[in-house]
Order: structure tokens, then C-alpha cells, then sequence
């Protein structure tokens, strides 16, 4: 796949990744909305403190993890069309709840509902594969994430412009969060009606099951037991900042713990309830695929979309106080780590297209990041500002082109249950995040870019040991086991 290919709108493979890259990036700008007015809000509302928007930053993402694994099997059960189109419909609610919320609990409650949003991003993943063979979809799903992520960074520039000038006013932000909703719902709708899940004739390969990851052995599903109790254990470490900011007491606490230690069990449940039977069974040999290669996978999301999240948050300030700039500069210069995603994801899922070896790719880009980053804890003062930013571009290519090398591997390793190994690894990324943002409040910023580069670095470890070449990953078709071709034949019957 060329990148002039991009411009053939009439090709129906365009047309559906340009149709999903705009939803995606029309979740993202409604996700990140509140940042950007934080300062208009807190003057037109004076109710509301500054520690309220804490708050409701640390909310905002704290339902993204498990909603990016509920939607990882509702993408299997029912395809990407009608879960994106849902998702764009129904979250359009909490963001207008948000918008116009006169109380701090609706305010809370509707953002922390919002972050559900999140969740988006796997859905186009899943989108994009139907409609791309195996050999271009490195490069397709790194332009899909690249330019859908955007949406973040267009609501930084955008929103307060259009709060001013387009509505005006101290309401001006509520209007300016409640029409990009209203945008996003209408636009939902459209997608509906506007896409297929893959070209007409494609076959919808389910799960046996939904409700777990299928895996191949017994010793994969204790790996995946594993590898599922940190997603939903880690919201345990955002109990534990809502309560050390005094917006949760002892006993509110000790509820939330417990429901979601009920969870993490409920989740052990259905692992064992999908898999035993399968394993007693007997999985085929054609059937069968490495959960090694998933692991390796989680830990790449982990540690490339984990740091990029973690970075950015604190990059302005690393850069104002370490070289004494203004803000506006030092936020100019941090930015520069966010916008190279328009070009390095779908950079990264080009080599993987090009190299023949995505092995050895995601190898070549994990280890890259860890350079990086250690390169960024030795910086300081004395060190030429420029020579800083240029390490922190060339960084950031890395941690972003690993990011579109591990969604380039992902729909290869196996077919059926593609949605449910993307919510995975989306969700170890937001795990990621929240590790290495709490870190940073125990750390100076030299010693955070040395955690970030020991992460990448066991990251690259485990995946020379795990990670292996996905059969077929660059044919023109997937690979389709007999299993699969079994459960082709019972949904035909079923129809």
C-alpha cells in the first residue's frame, strides 16, 4: 500500500478508513474537551475549585480500562459498525450532562461515564482490519491511530477559540462541549448507515464465546488470568488518589476496593467458564496461537501509549523549569511530542509492512524508546536547548511508531478474536499511564525518564523472548483454521 493510495476516496477500503479515522478523532476531541476550558470554567463557575478539575482529569480516564475490555467483546459478538455507532450516539449523553452540569456530582459522575470514550480506539482497529489484508495493515491501522489521536490535540487548539468567539460569554464553554456532542451523535448515526463491517460478502468470524479470550493451552490460561488481573486491579491505585485528596472516605473506599476485587474474580470466572470446555476439547493445531505474542504485545502498549500518555502531561513543565522558559514556549516545544503521531504511527505500520519482519520491527522500536528516554534522564540545564528538543522528537518517533508497529502485528494472531486481543492491549496502555503518572509523583522528572526507559526495556525483553512472527502476516488473505471454518458453517446455519 502506497501513501497515495490515501487519496483514492473511491476505493471502498479508503473511503471506510477515512470514514473511521474521522469518528475516532471525533471521540478523542470530545474526551479531551475539558482541559483546554479548565480556566473558563473555573471563572464562570464559582462553585468549582481547581481540585475539582483534578478530579475529574483522574475520572476521565478511570473507566477507560475496563471499558476498553467490554468493548473488545461486544466488537466480537457484534462488529465494529454497530459498536462504534453506538458508542458515538450514546456518549454524546455524559458529555452533554457535562456540559451543562450545575452540581460537582453531575459533573463527576457524567465524566467519569465519559471516559467509557476511550474505548473507541479499538473499535476502529477492529473496523480497519475487515477491510485491509494482512500484507497493508501495519500502514492503514498506524494512519487510523495517528489521525484519529489527533482529535486531542485539536480540541487543545481549538475549543477555547470556539468558546469565545462562536458562542461568547462565560457560557461560551458549555456550548462549545455541548455542540462537538452534538456533532458526535449525529455523526454516529451517519456511520451507521455510511459502512459494512468489511467489504460485502465478508464473514464475521465469532468467538465461541465473548465473554474471555479463547486461548490454546492450559498454561496460556493461567498466563491470561495473569495478564487480566493488573487491568482492572490498577483502578485500585485511582481509589487510592481520590481518597488521598479527600474526596473519598474510608468506608467509600473500602466499597470500591471491593467491587473491584469482585470484578477481577468475576473476570477469573469467565476465563476459566470459556476456556475449560474448549481445553477439555481439545484445541487443533491449526487452531492454535501463541498468547506469549499477546503478552509481549500488552507490554509494548504498556510501555510505548503507557509513557506517551504519562509524558505528555508533565513535558511543559519539565521544559519551563528545567531551561527557564515561558509557558508558551515550553508548551509549544512539549507539543512537538504529541504532534509527531500524525507522522510516526503510520510511519511505524509502514516498516512493519515494508520490512517483511514485524518481529524484528517492534524489537528495533522498543528498544529505540528505551534509548530515548534514558537519552532524556541525563538531560539538564547545561545541556543546548536544541539538542533537547531534537532528542525528545527523535524519542517520540520511536514511542509513537511502536505504537502503530503493535496494532500492525495485533489482527494477525488470530482472526476471530482480534477485538478481544486489541481491548487487551488498549487497556495495558491506560495501565501504563496511570503506573507511570503515579510514579511521577514519588520521582524527580530525570529519574521518571529512567523508569520509562527500564519499562521499554524490559518491554524489549520480553519481547525477544515471546513475541513471534504471526503466521501469514503478509499475505493477501488471514489465515482461517478449521475451527474457524467450522464456525463459519454453524453461523450460515444459524442464518
Amino acid at each position: 500500500m502506497r501513501v497515495s493510495t490515501l487519496f483514492e476516496w473511491k476505493r471502498p477500503e479508503i473511503r471506510a478508513l477515512h470514514l473511521t479515522w474521522i469518528a475516532f478523532y471525533i471521540c478523542f476531541f470530545v474526551w479531551f474537551g475539558m482541559a483546554p476550558l479548565a480556566s473558563s470554567m473555573l471563572k464562570s463557575v464559582n462553585w468549582l475549585t481547581p481540585e475539582d478539575l483534578k478530579l475529574f482529569a483522574i475520572a476521565n480516564v478511570a473507566l477507560t480500562i475496563p471499558a476498553r475490555i467490554l468493548v473488545g467483546m461486544a466488537l466480537d459478538h457484534w462488529g465494529p459498525r454497530r459498536v462504534f455507532s453506538v458508542l458515538l450516539v450514546t456518549m454524546a449523553a455524559p458529555a452533554l450532562f457535562f456540559a451543562f452540569g450545575d452540581s460537582r456530582t453531575q459533573l463527576l459522575v457524567s465524566r467519569l461515564i465519559l471516559g467509557s470514550i476511550g474505548a473507541s480506539f479499538v473499535v476502529g482497529i477492529h473496523m480497519t482490519a475487515m477491510w485491509f489484508k494482512p500484507k497493508d495493515i501495519g500502514f492503514a491501522e498506524g494512519f487510523y491511530a495517528g489521525w484519529g489521536n489527533f482529535g486531542s490535540a485539536a480540541a487543545a487548539m481549538s475549543l477555547p477559540a470556539i468558546a469565545i468567539h462562536a458562542f461568547g460569554g462565560p457560557e461560551g464553554w458549555r456550548w462549545a462541549i455541548a455542540s462537538s456532542a452534538i456533532i458526535m451523535a449525529v455523526y454516529g448515526v451517519y456511520y451507521w448507515f455510511a459502512l459494512t463491517d468489511g467489504p460485502v460478502g465478508t464473514i464475521h468470524r465469532k468467538p465461541h464465546k465473548a465473554s474471555a479470550l479463547e486461548v490454546s493451552t492450559w498454561a496460556d490460561m493461567i498466563k491470561l488470568i495473569i495478564w487480566t488481573i493488573p487491568m482492572v486491579g490498577v483502578l485500585g491505585i485511582l481509589v487510592w488518589r481520590i481518597e488521598g485528596l479527600g474526596y473519598l472516605g474510608a468506608t467509600g473506599a473500602a466499597i470500591c476496593y471491593s467491587v473491584i476485587a469482585l470484578v477481577v474474580i468475576f473476570q477469573v470466572v469467565q476465563i476459566l467458564r470459556v476456556n475449560i470446555p474448549i481445553l477439555k476439547k481439545g484445541v487443533p493445531e491449526d487452531d492454535k496461537y501463541p498468547f506469549n505474542t499477546v503478552a509481549a504485545l500488552n507490554s509494548t502498549y504498556f510501555a510505548n501509549f503507557g509513557a506517551e500518555l504519562a509524558v505528555v502531561s508533565m513535558l511543559p513543565m519539565f521544559f519551563e523549569l528545567t531551561w527557564g522558559l515561558t509557558p508558551t514556549t515550553a508548551g509549544i516545544i512539549a507539543a512537538s511530542f504529541a504532534f509527531v503521531n500524525l507522522v510516526a504511527r503510520p510511519m511505524g505500520g509502514l516498516v512493519s509492512d515494508r520490512f517483511g519482519n514485524r518481529r524484528f520491527v517492534m524489537l528495533a522500536y522498543m528498544l529505540g524508546i528505551a534509548v530515548g528516554f534514558f537519552l532524556m534522564g541525563l538531560m539538564n540545564a547545561s545541556w543546548p536547548l536544541i539538542v533537547a528538543v531534537a532528542i525528545t522528537v527523535a524519542c517520540s518517533m520511536f514511542v509513537q511508531g511502536a505504537e502503530g508497529a503493535t496494532f500492525g502485528i495485533i489482527p494477525s494472531i488470530k482472526r476471530r478474536v482480534t477485538g478481544q486481543i486489541s481491548g487487551m492491549a488498549g487497556a495495558y496502555g491506560n495501565v501504563g499511564a496511570v503506573c507511570y503518572l503515579t510514579l511521577y509523583t514519588f520521582v524527580t522528572p530525570s529519574q521518571f525518564f529512567m523508569v520509562i526507559a527500564a519499562g521499554a526495556f524490559v518491554s524489549f525483553g520480553l519481547c525477544l523472548l515471546w513475541l513471534k512472527e504471526p503466521e501469514g502476516a503478509f499475505s493477501d488473505e488471514y489465515y482461517v483454521s478449521s475451527v474457524d471454518r467450522e464456525l463459519e458453517a454453524r453461523q450460515k446455519l444459524a442464518s
